[in-house]
């Protein structure tokens, strides 16, 4: 092959989770209920965090645009799944696939950049609390925000280029339900060896190295913590550990699947539908069972639009 790109593939067939039919019955009822769960819960987020002025500082900010994001990266694999699951043949086209995996990568990433402003936002306000305000003003999180989506799109243009580059002349079987770099590139009639070794490098490299900042931070908020309060103590970890157990259960599986050389490994399907589907429904119910004052302007909300309705 030529350094030309001579695609002849114009769609791919996805093998999906699994061919056995009850299975695919049972596994279409679970995540539409997942799926409608992440829609609800994270919308429920966004709309509470929005209309309720007490909420309305960085951290909350923030935890508003990560229901958004966990919306968004949902919606980019659930419904072609849920349809697949019903489907005896499983297609998407060319353009589908590629838009596929750039909106994966670009909602991952800015979940990923997302985590790392909110860890340091916590450190701030836990460790810096009398600049708080001066460090972490609404004009501040906005331009992060930007930033964050600045590098999230870069990343994903990088992905996506490195992979679309490639020649396809089949075979154009994908072992998988959703379009991914990793199994698409294994597709390519090409060496992919150096291709797979930048596209590792770049996603490796932003998932291990904003995991070690998060854990940075947290273990200099856990040491600041020694001098505070029982009181004090009690809400800072009430906060963090919520945040640290969406950080484990999204950057687990990245790391998983994104620092080692695309291969085929039968765990991946279960590690990709954890972080595709799983987590977006687990991050509303950690954020807000444990957070009181987000379930007590749920509560204030609900009782606004019930005595709205009576009158």
């Amino acid at each position: 092959m030529d350094g030309k790109n001579t695609t002849v593939v114009t769609h791919f067939i996805l093998l999906g989770l699994t061919e056995n039919w009850e299975l695919r019955l049972t596994l279409f009822l679970l995540f539409s209920i997942t799926y409608l769960l992440i829609l609800v819960g994270n919308i429920l987020i966004m709309v509470t965090v929005v209309n309720d002025r007490h909420l309305h500082t960085p951290m909350y900010f923030f935890l508003g645009n990560l229901s958004f994001i966990d919306v968004c990266h949902a919606s980019v694999t659930a419904p072609k799944m849920l349809a697949d699951l019903l489907a005896e043949e499983k297609t998407i086209s060319f353009a589908g696939c590629v838009a596929q995996l750039f909106f994966l990568h670009l909602c991952a990433c800015a979940e990923i950049f997302l985590l790392t402003v909110m860890a340091y936002d916590r450190y701030v306000a836990i460790c810096h609390p009398l600049q708080y305000p001066m460090v972490m003003s609404m004009k501040i999180c906005i331009w992060l925000m930007a930033a964050l989506w600045s590098g999230a799109t870069v990343h994903s243009l990088v992905q996506t280029m490195l992979t679309v580059r490639l020649p396809y002349c089949g075979p154009n079987i994908i072992d998988s339900f959703f379009c991914d770099v990793p199994p698409v590139i294994k597709l390519a009639c090409t060496d992919t060896y150096l291709t797979g070794v930048l596209i590792v490098s770049n996603s490796g490299m932003i998932s291990v190295t904003c995991f070690l900042a998060l854990l940075g931070s947290y273990l200099v908020i856990l040491v600041s913590l020694r001098s505070r309060s029982a009181e004090g103590r009690h809400k800072a970890l009430s906060t963090c550990s919520a945040h640290l157990a969406v950080v484990a259960l999204f950057f687990g599986p990245c790391i998983f699947i994104y620092t080692r050389p695309a291969a085929s490994f039968s765990l991946d399907k279960v590690v990709s539908v954890f972080y595709t589907v799983v987590t977006p429904v687990l991050n509303p119910m950690i954020y807000t069972l444990r957070n009181q004052e987000v379930k007590w302007a749920m509560r204030k909300l609900r009782k606004r639009q019930v005595f709205s309705r009576g009158k």
